[in-house]
């Protein structure tokens, strides 16, 4: 495997200028689309990364749960310095996979008393609480509901309130929890990763943005309603659930106030978020590269290492 086993640590570092670029210069929904992407397939090659460090660092320790011939010399000679990075990979992944199941529990579970909280109420797709506390934010599902407090929509005229509902039920339509929810795992596998989750948060928010100002026809009535709630609300339950005031909410507005951004599927050649992203599209396949080139060739040395001689 040589030193290309450490690559998918690093190569994440490789997506941190299109994360910044894309916010600014492609469409939100391509930028959504393409950074969740970036992080995902960099997130899974780094964590197989740690698990391939963890076989060879595992028979290091007392008591070693492996085949025996997983410790022969020549599988930890695979790796450089495997006396370091074998024994440091057993707590990293353990760190991971304890991190990134945690985010996806506390995902379900706020998603699961949500739905039984609101299984009662007769309210259709969007559910409005007596709740003075504001809030408003997408809860997806079978089907997915708007859930929205009377305490955000007293501070709200009609025309911002119309707004807020074209906007969550952007996030509806677009699955936009899944894009959130990937990039926060990410995050958590790697973080390397936390500025695409940072760009995903923002970017997304901009995509039900311009949904809803397409669907009112007033721009700057979003940008109003943006603007108040963001003072107000208190957010969603949990990070992974899109609500109306997430994100960055300044440069949200100055966006709404500036003309709609061309829906390119791609950005011009020789521009600087061209070059960025094919910078990050190239860490993506190195990585993706270099994980199954370890993998492979760690499964055929254990393969040799545990044949009878």
């Amino acid at each position: 495997m040589g030193v290309f086993v450490f690559l998918p640590l690093v190569l994440p570092l490789t997506a941190w200028p299109v994360a910044r670029l894309a916010e600014h210069r492609l469409h939100p929904r391509t930028a959504t689309r393409l950074l969740a992407a970036v992080a995902a397939v960099l997130a899974v090659c780094s964590t197989l990364c740690l698990a391939l460090l963890m076989v060879v660092g595992t028979p290091q320790l007392p008591g070693n749960p492996l085949p025996d011939g997983w410790s022969d010399p020549e599988v930890r000679a695979a790796v450089p310095y495997d006396e370091v990075a074998g024994v440091a990979a057993i707590p990293a992944l353990l760190t991971v996979l304890t991190s990134c199941a945690g985010a996806l529990w506390r995902h379900l579970r706020v998603r699961r008393r949500a739905g039984r909280a609101l299984a009662g109420l007769r309210t259709g797709p969007v559910a409005v609480l007596p709740d003075a506390e504001p809030y408003a934010y997408a809860l997806p599902g079978r089907p997915g509901r708007i859930v929205v407090s009377s305490g955000m929509l007293a501070g709200l005229t009609a025309g911002e309130r119309r707004a807020l509902f074209a906007h969550e039920r952007a996030h509806l339509a677009g699955r936009h929890h899944r894009f959130l929810l990937a990039v926060q795992l990410a995050a958590r596998a790697n973080p390397f990763l936390r500025p695409l989750r940072t760009a995903v948060t923002f970017t997304v928010e901009r995509w039900a943005d311009e949904e809803a100002a397409a669907r009112t026809g007033s721009r700057r009535t979003v940008a109003v309603a943006v603007g108040k709630s963001a003072l107000r609300s208190r957010g969603a339950p949990v990070a992974t659930l899109a609500h109306f005031a997430a994100g960055p909410v300044p440069r949200r507005v100055a966006a709404l106030l500036a003309p709609a951004p061309a829906a390119r599927a791609w950005p011009p050649a020789f521009t600087a978020v061209w070059l960025a992203l094919w910078a990050a599209a190239c860490g993506a396949a190195a990585s993706a590269l270099s994980s199954a080139n370890a993998a492979v060739t760690l499964i055929a040395i254990l393969h040799a290492a545990t044949l009878p001689a």
